[in-house]
């Protein structure tokens, strides 16, 4: 079994696993428009993380994959099941990696989809709005800046030249 990590999994495994591959999936598009209020804010308070969406632009979407042992498959499942609870949706998709044994062979893998008819969906709003809401916002998991600068950071080390233009112009509203 494989997941993706396209969030704070991408710096964050907290489970274990016997592979980690840089790539991608297509047909997406990483978008702050989930509402936290268990990890990065609180309940009336919701901090902004994100979520993906069907995108009409068949661009490359980056993160990682890990394989999960057979034997570790019910407890990361049962983990990130409870981790994700929020809002999100488990969907299988194709992951093309940047490099491995047999460099852009596709694989199924499964991903977790904060799908827009969830009660968490934070929706669209202009860069401004989610970036005040970012730097608002603390939860039990930290500061949703930390998620925010995080995130832009680790997506510089693992896909570099790749410019995610959500991702880096919230950064960029935050500083």
């Amino acid at each position: 079994m494989w997941i993706f990590g396209y969030g704070s999994l991408v710096w964050k495994a907290d489970f274990p696993y016997t592979h980690r591959l840089i790539g991608y999936v297509k047909g997406y598009m990483r978008r702050f428009w989930q509402a936290s209020e268990d990890h990065r804010g609180i309940p009336g308070k919701p901090g902004r993380v994100v979520t993906i969406l069907p995108s009409p632009d068949p661009e490359k979407f980056w993160g990682v994959a890990y394989e999960i042992a057979k034997e570790d498959e019910a407890f990361v499942i049962k983990h990130l099941d409870y981790r994700e609870k929020n809002g999100y949706d488990k969907v299988t998709v194709k992951f093309f990696p940047s490099c491995s044994p047999l460099p852009n062979d596709p694989f199924d893998l499964v991903l977790y989809v904060g799908r827009e008819d969830n009660e968490y969906f934070a929706g669209a709003a202009d860069i401004e709005s989610i970036a005040q809401q970012i730097v608002s916002s603390v939860g039990p998991s930290g500061t949703n800046t930390e998620y925010l600068y995080k995130l832009a950071s680790a997506m510089r080390l693992l896909a570099p030249g790749i410019h995610d233009e959500h991702l880096f112009a919230l950064e960029a509203a935050l500083t």
